[in-house]
C-alpha cells in the first residue's frame, strides 16, 4: 500500500484541529490530504488522542548538556551566566555522549527542529546523522570592544564549521549585554535574509542597565572582570536599544521575553510595519521558572496579537528539551488559553521562525512534517510517521 491513513480523537493540521477527519500520507511521510471520515474507505489506523505535526523546539542549546542538574534552580540569571562560563568544562567524551542522549529525548518527545546555540563545534558529528533538522545559530560574544575582532574571527570560523552540514546557519548575537559596539558592526552585514536569535529581556536587570548603567550586571561583570568603562545608557529599554540592528534579517527571535512591555511590543510592531522583517517572541518558560522563577507576560503578547514560538533552553538551566513540558506549564499557568493556540507556536509559527515553513510545521499537501501522537491527559507525544 503507497499510503497511511490515520484517524484520532483530534486532529491539529498545524492551525486548527479538526475533527472526525483522516490524515493521508505516502509511505515517505509527505502529506498528501487530510479530509473528511466519511470521504474514505478502510485501513485506516485509529489512535486515542491528538495527531499533530512534529513539534518545533527554537531555542536550544544542545552543546550544554551535560550540565544537567549542575546548577541551581533559581539562582537568577547573573550567577547562572557566571556558573555556566565557569563551570561548563567536561572531556569531549562526555559532552558528546550528553548530546547523543539529548537529542534522543527530543526525537522521543516529537521535535522535528531546532533552533540551536552554538558557541563550538562538539554538536556537528550528532548533526552529520540529519535525525533532526537544525537552524543553527553561531552565537557570537564579546563586551570588551578590544576583543571584538578576534571574537568575530572566532565566530567566522565556527560559521565556516557547520557550512559543511547540509542545514541552514548563522551568526548570531548572544545578548545585548554581551555584544560590544564594534561586534555588532562585524556581525551585522551576516544578518541578511537569515533568522537571528538573541536573548532578550530575561531579567529586570537587563533594561536597567541599559535605561540608567545600574543594576546587576554590573556585580556581573565585576565577576567575571571585565571592563565596563565604555558603556554608556541609552535611556532606552533593552530591547529598543538593539532591536534596529536586527532589521536587516529575515526573521528576529526574541528569546524569554520575561520582562518585556507594552513599549517594547509597540517598539516591534513598528519596525514590522517600515521593514521586511518579522518577530517571533520565543517562551522557555520552564527555564524561566528555573533561573529567575518568574515567567513571561504571555496574555501581554497575545493581546497583541505577536507571534509565539517555544524553546525549551537547555539542560543547564530545565529539566529535560520537551516542548510538551513547556505545553504542561504554559496551560498550568495560563489555563484560558485554548491548546489549538498553543499547538500552534509549537508547529507552524515555529516553522515559520526557522524558514523551514516549506516543509514542516503543519499537515499540508507535499510537506513532510513528521506525524505525533499526543496523550492530551499527561501531555506526552511520540511521533508514529
Amino acid at each position: 500500500m503507497d499510503y497511511r491513513k490515520f484517524k484520532a480523537d483530534k486532529i491539529f493540521d498545524g492551525y486548527r484541529f479538526r475533527e472526525n477527519h483522516v490524515l493521508i500520507v505516502k509511505n515517505d511521510g509527505v502529506v498528501q490530504s487530510v479530509i473528511p471520515f466519511d470521504e474514505t474507505d478502510n485501513d485506516i489506523e485509529s489512535f486515542k488522542g491528538i495527531l499533530s505535526p512534529g513539534l518545533i523546539n527554537c531555542h536550544c542549546h544542545l552543546e550544554l548538556s551535560h550540565m544537567k542538574g549542575l546548577i541551581p534552580e533559581k539562582t537568577g540569571l547573573v550567577d547562572f551566566v557566571f556558573k555556566v562560563v565557569t563551570e561548563r568544562h567536561f572531556s569531549d567524551e562526555e559532552i558528546l555522549t550528553a548530546i547523543e542522549t539529548a537529542e534522543d529525548e527530543m526525537l522521543t518527545n516529537g521535535i522535528v527542529a531546532i533552533g540551536d546555540i552554538c558557541n563550538n563545534d562538539l554538536t556537528i558529528p550528532q548533526k552529520k546523522k540529519q535525525r533532526l533538522e537544525y537552524y543553527n545559530f553561531i552565537e557570537s560574544s564579546g563586551w570588551l570592544p578590544s576583543i571584538s575582532q578576534t571574537r568575530f574571527e572566532r565566530a567566522k570560523k565556527l560559521l565556516d564549521s557547520f557550512s559543511t552540514l547540509n542545514s541552514q546557519f548563522s551568526i548570531v548575537p548572544h545578548a545585548p549585554y554581551s555584544v560590544s559596539e564594534k561586534l555588532w558592526l562585524a556581525i551585522e552585514p551576516f544578518f541578511e535574509n537569515k533568522t537571528v536569535s538573541i536573548h532578550n529581556q530575561e531579567t529586570a536587570y537587563e533594561d536597567e542597565f541599559f535605561l540608567n548603567a545600574s543594576g546587576d550586571f554590573l556585580r556581573m561583570y565585576e565577576l567575571m572582570k571585565i571592563d565596563n568603562s565604555h558603556h554608556l545608557p541609552t535611556n532606552k529599554s533593552s530591547l529598543q536599544s538593539y532591536l534596529d540592528k536586527l532589521l536587516k534579517a529575515k526573521n528576529a527571535i526574541l528569546v524569554h521575553n520575561t520582562f518585556t512591555k507594552q513599549d517594547d511590543i509597540d517598539y516591534v510592531k513598528s519596525k514590522i510595519s517600515n521593514f521586511k522583517f518579522q518577530a517571533f517572541f520565543c517562551l522557555c518558560v520552564n527555564a524561566n521558572k528555573y533561573i529567575e522563577d518568574c515567567l513571561p507576560p504571555i496574555d501581554l503578547l497575545r493581546e497583541n496579537d505577536c507571534q509565539i514560538v517555544l524553546g525549551t533552553d537547555s539542560l543547564a538551566s530545565n529539566w529535560s528539551l520537551n516542548i510538551l513540558d513547556e505545553i504542561k506549564t504554559i496551560k498550568n499557568n495560563f489555563p484560558p488559553i485554548p491548546l489549538g493556540e498553543i499547538l500552534k507556536w509549537a508547529t507552524i509559527n515555529g516553522a515559520k521562525a526557522l524558514q523551514m515553513e516549506d516543509q514542516l510545521g503543519s499537515f499540508e499537501r507535499g510537506k513532510n512534517p513528521g506525524v505525533v501522537l499526543i496523550d492530551e491527559q499527561n501531555f506526552s507525544a511520540k511521533r508514529i510517521a
